[in-house]
């Protein structure tokens, strides 16, 4: 049987690296203090990973430290265009970066959700980015507004119930 169809020869398999989620062209890379103390972890681990590597298998080690340098060129990059945005000096009756934000939806069922940088967005605990479509929908609106947030697929109206500036995550 030809050496192509068997698992004897794994070495050169390259590693996949996922990118970053992008930030639009012109777009300033807002992040909160918490994301930013995500990104500082994040580096962090990496140069652990990177110096975990330096005992490994020298056939293993080059494909994991040649993944492991993209991923860092990719955060510095993040890090050194990041803009610091403290929630507690926004303008606390309007939603803006760094917002905690309860919505009625026109169902009545109630949402909540917190604007954050791109790095830090987690729709499914209801940290949205701030470039994301809801997110620029609800961007300075105030209590009692009501936003009607288009998607391709539907339209549908949301009131802004409560805005708030706290710590908790939403």
């Amino acid at each position: 049987m030809s050496k192509a169809f068997t698992k004897d020869d794994d070495g050169g398999a390259e590693l996949l690296v996922v990118p970053r989620a992008p930030l639009p062209s012109g777009v300033p890379n807002y992040v909160t203090p918490r994301g930013l103390g995500q990104l500082r972890a994040e580096q962090a681990q990496l140069e652990r990973e990177r110096l975990a590597l330096d005992g490994s298998d020298p056939s293993d080690r080059l494909p994991r430290m040649n993944a492991l340098s993209q991923r860092a060129v990719e955060l510095q990059a993040r890090l050194a265009s990041a803009q610091l945005v403290d929630p507690g000096t926004q303008a606390q009756d309007s939603v803006r970066f760094g917002a905690h934000v309860r919505v009625r939806h026109a169902s009545g069922a109630q949402s909540s959700y917190r604007i954050v940088g791109v790095d830090e967005a987690d729709a499914a605990a209801g940290l949205l980015a701030f470039t994301a479509p809801l997110a620029r929908a609800l961007l300075g609106k105030r209590v009692g507004d009501v936003v009607e947030l288009r998607t391709p697929r539907s339209s549908e109206e949301l009131e802004v119930l409560e805005i708030g500036y706290g710590a908790a995550d939403p």
